[in-house]
């Protein structure tokens, strides 16, 4: 049985940012690889001119053909205004929404309108820390969804440096499509890179003053590392013509491209990272000031491809490791030292680069995890209290069909397809005796 699954992304209007596609791709990846249908929400501005979204239509349709998803992109208004019957024509009807299984908000701004008409939403927050502060000072407004997500380990956790707004934020890692990114040799003469925006007017307002918070000012407090070390750096920004800035980079060792240049499209944009020799990265200021434990989606992408990763610490993870195919750094030596030791063993740290993705950022098992017949059971006997019968039944035959194959164990894997954990589990027969005799 498929089940629909609509994605909210912000793309529309980054026809040039490959790295901002793969954002939303990896996600919607893995939901296909479980046999979901997606269908690709974007919002746009009701009282822009009609030409300007058609074209923008024209080059996101484009982006997202190569992944199967030309043909599922639906638009909505940023808020209640309609939108004219020329811009949604060659788009899929927001009236089949309330038929999907699920909204997956990603792109925020969705009106609570639009959220409402979905039998189930869920948020993900992709910018801890940050939506909470814009939140709670209502910078921004988050429609009710029924469930909602963080990339960020600290998030709605004692420790946070933040508010939670009263929400219930519950943890999920970011997610690489394993499929989509595979191992991939380093070119001759590559370099440790990145793909960033430079300067964002972007400001954070906090007790006693502010910061700013986009990459170059990240940066700055290790843009001396390339005569530090012995490794090629390279940065593929978004330079915005500020030829000044790119001169006085070079001048200090950095090798500097224009990221709209080679990395436009989803496609060159992985091709980037596949031929570099890993990453080096510094984050925005409030990752470090908000220890939110995040790491970048794009840093998965390296990971997925067997390239280390030299990124910078954004607090104690639960999971992330420091000093083995991911390293994570805190200050200019311990920067240097990490490019320098996986360098001198550099083909040990790709063949642990790419684990690390599978672990702990695989799309399948994000959407997946262990099979347990209880859990089942119970969603089997809720939605035949609720009417829904033939969704109760496919959900009996899949318990049926699991147990027959492969055992009465404790739970099942749903790659691997076989039974785990302990065999001829009490708990497992019980309610196979009962789901075959409520058959009868």
């Amino acid at each position: 049985m498929s089940v629909t699954v609509w994605l909210a992304a912000r793309t529309i209007d980054y026809p040039d940012a490959g790295g901002v596609f793969w954002v939303y791709l990896n996600w919607a990846l893995g939901l296909k690889a479980h046999r979901c249908k997606v269908i690709w929400l974007e919002l746009v501005h009701p009282h822009e001119p009609i030409q300007k979204i058609a074209s923008k239509m024209n080059v996101l349709r484009h982006r997202l053909e190569p992944y199967g998803l030309a043909d599922s992109v639906a638009v909505c208004s940023f808020n209640n205004t309609p939108l004219s019957a020329d811009i949604t024509k060659h788009s899929i009807n927001m009236e089949t929404s309330s038929e999907a299984d699920l909204l997956i908000n990603m792109a925020y701004g969705v009106p609570s309108s639009v959220v409402k008409n979905f039998r189930r939403s869920a948020f993900i927050d992709i910018d801890p820390g940050l939506t909470q502060i814009w939140i709670s000072r209502k910078q921004i407004h988050i429609a009710h969804h029924d469930i909602y997500f963080t990339i960020g380990e600290t998030v709605g956790t004692p420790g946070a440096k933040f508010p939670d707004c009263g929400l219930r934020w519950q943890y999920s890692p970011p997610c690489v499509s394993l499929d989509h990114w595979q191992r991939y040799p380093a070119s001759a003469g590559a370099s440790f890179t990145t793909v960033s925006n430079w300067y964002m007017d972007d400001w954070v307002e906090e007790d006693g003053g502010g910061y700013a918070n986009d990459k170059r000012s990240g940066f700055l407090p290790y843009i001396d590392i390339p005569k530090q070390t012995t490794q090629p750096l390279e940065l593929a920004l978004r330079l915005a013509g500020l030829e000044q800035e790119r001169k006085e980079l070079q001048e200090l060792g950095w090798r500097v491209r224009e990221a709209h240049e080679i990395a436009a499209t989803p496609d060159d944009y992985q091709r980037y990272i596949q031929e570099s020799l890993g990453e080096f990265s510094c984050v925005k200021p409030s990752c470090i000031r908000l220890e939110n434990a995040w790491i970048s989606d794009r840093t998965l992408c390296y990971l997925a491809s067997g390239k280390p990763a030299v990124i910078q610490h954004t607090g104690p993870s639960r999971f992330l490791p420091d000093s083995a195919g991911l390293f994570r750094f805190r200050n200019v030596r311990e920067a240097v030292l990490s490019l320098e030791k996986t360098a001198s063993d550099y083909d040990l740290q790709c063949h642990i680069a790419r684990p690390l993705a599978e672990d702990y950022f695989d799309a399948k098992k994000y959407w997946r995890g262990p099979v347990w017949i209880n859990t089942n059971w119970l969603l089997m006997s809720g939605l035949q209290r609720y009417g829904f019968k033939d969704k109760a039944e496919s959900v009996r035959y899949d318990i049926v069909e699991l147990i027959r194959l492969w055992g009465f164990h404790e739970y099942f894997d749903p790659f691997k397809k076989a039974g785990y954990g302990t065999d001829n589990f009490s708990w497992t027969a019980a309610l196979f005796i009962d789901t075959v005799l409520d058959l009868e």
